[in-house]
């Protein structure tokens, strides 16, 4: 079994430590931080907990939403390379002494370290010609493909290597709520909820550029 208590993370979010896999270095497990999970199910009114801490968890999450049929279908049909274009491949769950982690392709730099976040290139270099070129690139993929995902937050996304070029890369954040998932069956309701999401990650990089002069909360609602 593996055993990751003298690993460090090369990455953590508030829900989830990324750890590099000790067997396959090209790969990388994501723990749950139980910790938090517990303290965000706390904080939560009566009513929500009735529904429990799954619907909590990060690893269950991702792995139903790589259940969508917009990435199921293509697969089925030998279009591997579609949908992984701006996706980690992801490879299910494996058993690690720490508990059950989510395995996917770790998404590497041109020099070979992790990707840098594209949250961290907006705030090194601004949303140049390239961040845009970068980005239009993947939404319209996302429009060709129908991937759900929730909001697109740029430290959900990375800058990565694909096929001997960067892209970038969405490694956190796929998939969508439950409504709007029964809704995706309507081809049309799908594009609307997509554009949402497209024209929200906009205003969101504008945000990130413009110095956080107030909270993401009170903007996205101008």
């Amino acid at each position: 079994m593996i055993d990751l208590s003298e690993s460090t993370p090369f990455a953590s979010g508030s829900n989830r430590h990324c750890y590099r896999h000790p067997d396959h270095p090209d790969r990388c497990l994501k723990l749950i931080r139980r910790e938090n999970i517990e303290a965000r199910y706390q904080r939560q009114p009566a009513a929500k907990k009735l529904l429990g801490k799954q619907r909590l968890d990060d690893n269950l999450q991702e792995l139903t939403a790589h259940l969508q049929s917009a990435i199921q279908r293509p697969l089925r049909q030998g279009k591997e390379a579609l949908v992984w274009a701006h996706l980690p491949r992801f490879f299910g769950q494996t058993v690690t002494a720490q508990g059950v982690a989510n395995e996917s392709e770790l998404m590497m730099a041109v020099d070979g370290r992790p990707a840098e976040t594209f949250e961290h290139y907006l705030q090194r270099v601004g949303f140049d010609e390239l961040a845009e070129s970068l980005v239009q690139e993947f939404t319209v993929w996302l429009r060709d493909t129908g991937i759900l995902t929730r909001n697109l937050l740029p430290h959900n996304l990375v800058l990565g290597v694909r096929d001997n070029r960067t892209r970038l890369v969405l490694v956190d954040g796929l998939g969508a709520p439950a409504i709007p998932s029964l809704l995706s069956a309507s081809a049309h309701w799908r594009l609307h909820y997509l554009d949402r999401r497209i024209r929200r990650f906009y205003k969101r990089i504008e945000w990130e550029t413009s110095g956080r002069n107030q909270p993401w909360e009170q903007s996205q609602r101008l």
